[in-house]
């Protein structure tokens, strides 16, 4: 599997914000105010993943006091860090399409809470994408590292 790369995240989240620019810019009259719930959860999961990076990169370097971890363990944990860091270009296109669009409509209240909001929303996005390249980087095995012998190549010598 090959790293996550930063041209990819861009193009996704330019594409949601284009997309979610186009789609607001029609219907925005008819919308609910933004809810900033969003913000708290992908902060969270932002704070799960780092958190679980740290752990699992003293894990994989096999520091003193700790056990290795399962390398099915480590490849979920690489499928969720990949999963987060698109799902966060896309929140954050979308928050970015809604503030492209909110713009130029700060002088009345209610657009300008969901600037705001949207704006919050974007960060706590970065946030996530941030934390999802760290335990990306963190499932790597650290160069110069010789794998675990087996019992079976042990009995073969």
């Amino acid at each position: 599997m090959r790293p996550t790369r930063f041209p990819t995240l861009a193009l996704v989240a330019l594409g949601c914000a284009v997309l979610t620019w186009l789609v607001v810019r029609e219907v925005y009259q008819s919308l609910p105010p933004l809810p900033w719930t969003a913000i708290p959860v992908l902060l969270l999961a932002a704070f799960a993943e780092s958190w679980t990076g740290r752990d699992l990169r003293r894990r994989i370097a096999r520091r003193p006091d700790t056990k290795p971890p399962d390398p099915l363990f480590v490849s979920r944990m690489l499928a969720l860090a990949k999963a987060s860091s698109i799902a966060g270009a896309l929140v954050a296109g979308f928050a970015v399409g809604f503030i492209g669009y909110l713009s130029g409509l700060v002088s009345a209240v209610t657009p300008r809470q969901d600037m705001l909001t949207a704006g919050l929303t974007a960060g706590a996005a970065l946030i996530l994408i941030a934390a999802a390249l760290y335990l990306e980087y963190c499932c790597r095995v650290p160069t110069g590292t010789k794998p675990p012998e087996d019992a079976s190549q042990r009995a073969d010598r």
